[in-house]
């Protein structure tokens, strides 16, 4: 049901968010709440219409300028879109976040003519990125990526493989991050990004194979095969693969996986508020039981500290504030408190959570998603003891300013 933004996030909403939240829940009521369904009954199946109504409504580029056609609405509008068609549909709302992260790298990155040609087509949602990091042997572990991009003559060979990559069977373009020095150079300086084509020679995009949840939403495989690309789609400099992929990382995809947890977690807080109010027991309904209520409450706390730490996160950014900290731990927290409330609700429900035709069920296969993105916990916590400690070498959201035309002037809660 359209809903109304809660009061604690006034400080972060200008009149624009209000709107846009109001037209997210109203397109997730009319067109993601009957697919779900659908969705769920056909894991083999990539779910593309989601995609084409979201770029129908220049969602795609939220955060593009609109010199490319883009809303220039910002991070907190992003959050909005995600944290909205999360509620309903994490699947649809994947399809959303793992687009972002690229077109932030390109918008960032890109040279004048890389901008001109790929971020308008972005915009429109008439082309897709994926950003391909990941690997089958390495995982996340950026610094031992094994794809390697050699000269050849005025351009470059690719050669590799990619793994759970975001949107693979519906980008048209990937970032892919691949290693042009020689063993023993640092991380820092041996990787570089690439900007390819889906239809290059040699490169394949296995068959889409579903996974425990996120129905609809494709994490594939990309293999490059000597794939021959021309020089002018190196994405920043020779040798900053490594700035390229984590400043989108942190800038977008944490955030961007903290919306996502955030739209599971109140889905979860509002589906077992629903229960425990019907649910008959003891001549009156199992939320009469204080014990019951306690419960609910932890869920319920739980979901206000993960919902003010995702908005204050991306306010911060818009405003140019330096924020990696927040952005960090806002990924890391939403997680984890939406976890805990998930076993709460498991266990509020009992037998009848574990219904196949009871969206709980759905909520639960999905969450984990949420966790290995951007790092996972420990990676994040990490990184956090790094802030404690006095160690963040990069602020990159200082470093890389955020449009700021949606943007209340005011960062502090009244």
């Amino acid at each position: 049901m359209p809903t109304t933004p809660p009061p604690e996030l006034a400080p972060y909403l200008t009149p624009d968010h209000h709107r846009l939240w109001h037209e997210a829940d109203a397109f997730t009521a009319e067109y993601l709440a009957p697919r779900v369904r659908t969705m769920e009954a056909a894991p083999y199946k990539v779910e593309r219409k989601a995609a084409q109504l979201m770029a129908e409504r220049g969602w795609f580029g939220v955060t593009i300028p609109t010199q490319y056609g883009g809303m220039a609405a910002g991070h907190v509008a992003k959050t909005v879109l995600i944290h909205r068609t999360g509620v309903v549909s994490a699947a649809v709302a994947a399809i959303l976040q793992a687009s972002l992260i690229p077109n932030g790298a390109v918008q960032h990155w890109g040279t004048a003519e890389q901008k001109a040609q790929w971020l308008p087509q972005a915009a429109a949602g008439k082309v897709l990125l994926s950003i391909a990091v990941t690997e089958p042997k390495r995982g996340g572990h950026i610094g031992g990526i094994e794809t390697t991009a050699d000269r050849d003559g005025d351009g470059w060979v690719i050669t590799g493989s990619k793994a759970h990559i975001g949107n693979s069977h519906l980008a048209g373009l990937h970032v892919v991050i691949a290693r042009t020095a020689p063993p023993g150079v640092s991380a820092s300086q041996a990787l570089t990004a690439f900007l390819v084509e889906h239809d290059r020679k040699g490169l394949t995009v296995r068959p889409h194979r579903p996974g425990l949840g996120l129905h609809g939403f494709t994490v594939g495989r990309l293999d490059l095969d000597r794939v021959r690309i021309p020089a002018a789609n190196v994405l920043g400099d020779v040798g900053q693969g490594l700035f390229v992929a984590q400043s989108a990382s942190i800038l977008y995809g944490r955030a961007n996986l903290a919306a996502v947890s955030l739209g599971i977690h109140e889905a979860l807080v509002e589906m077992t508020a629903r229960w425990l109010s019907h649910r008959e027991r003891y001549d009156g309904q199992l939320s009469d039981l204080p014990v019951l209520r306690d419960r609910l409450g932890g869920m319920q706390n739980r979901l206000q500290l993960a919902r003010n730490a995702a908005y204050q996160a991306v306010h911060l950014l818009d405003l140019g504030v330096p924020c990696d900290a927040q952005l960090i731990g806002a990924k890391n927290a939403g997680h984890e408190l939406a976890a805990d409330s998930m076993r709460d609700a498991m266990e509020l429900h009992s037998a009848y959570g574990l219904d196949g035709d009871y969206s709980l069920q759905r909520l639960y296969r999905d969450l984990p998603y949420g966790y290995a993105p951007a790092g996972t916990g420990e990676f994040q916590r990490i990184h956090l003891a790094k802030t404690a400690l006095g160690e963040m070498d990069i602020e990159w959201s200082q470093r890389l300013a955020a449009e700021l035309s949606w943007t209340s002037p005011d960062p502090t809660p009244a």
